[in-house]
């Protein structure tokens, strides 16, 4: 901390901007990480409870009732909500086959369950990629700040540059700092995507599988 006060305190607007654009990337990538684990934690753990109680229930409009309570996350029961809606009979939607109403609906609910646990990726990738970059940007303009001072001085020695490159250089590791922490979580979170999404799409197939064997289930009540 000594060392990047130093930079801060000797630099420019310029390294100061780096710093502070380092200091918020730090503080996002933690905040989307600290949110993503929670969500995604619950979200996996509703999959199996819920999932398992819905296929345990009588009926698809006792399955849902028994989702209200387990889906906190709202993965789950806008699958069950399309498979069981139905379409105007006016719209371009409602002249094609039941079977492919369904899958259509079924698909699209899918994808905006998915896009709700899949936000906040875009943001550590981009962070995780990006901030040992704008560190080493930060070392590079105060090297060369730090060169330009000594030149104006007139005098050149060993120890004059030493301090200053070497404050420099934790512009370098406040990068990786920052980044570590997003990759990481971006491959942590990657690989809970990857089980919440295999068990969302089997959740979907059996759901119309199961109602393209039956008959036409009428429309859930409004809650």
């Amino acid at each position: 901390m000594d060392g990047i006060a130093y930079f801060i305190e000797h630099s420019d607007a310029i390294g100061r901007a780096v710093a502070l654009a380092l200091l918020l990337m730090s503080i996002s990538a933690w905040a989307v990480i600290l949110w993503k684990a929670r969500i995604l934690r619950r979200a996996l753990r509703d999959l199996n409870r819920g999932a398992a109680a819905f296929w345990d229930a009588a009926t698809l409009e006792d399955g849902r009732r028994r989702l209200l309570g387990l889906d906190r996350e709202r993965v789950l029961i806008p699958l069950v909500d399309a498979a069981l809606a139905g379409d105007g009979a006016r719209t371009l939607a409602a002249r094609g086959r039941a079977e492919s109403q369904r899958t259509r609906r079924l698909r699209d609910a899918l994808q905006r369950s998915l896009a709700h646990l899949q936000s906040g990726q875009v943001l550590l990738a981009s962070i995780g990629s990006t901030a040992p970059f704008v560190g080493l940007f930060g070392t590079v303009w105060g090297i060369y700040h730090a060169l330009v001072a000594i030149g104006g001085d007139g005098a050149f020695s060993i120890d004059k540059v030493a301090g200053p490159v070497g404050e420099a250089l934790v512009m370098t590791a406040a990068g990786l700092a920052v980044a570590i922490p997003a990759v990481l979580g971006y491959n942590l979170f990657g690989l809970w995507l990857g089980r919440c999404e295999a068990a969302l799409e089997g959740f979907a197939h059996d759901l119309r599988e199961l109602l393209d064997d039956s008959p036409e289930p009428a429309a859930p009540a409004a809650l």
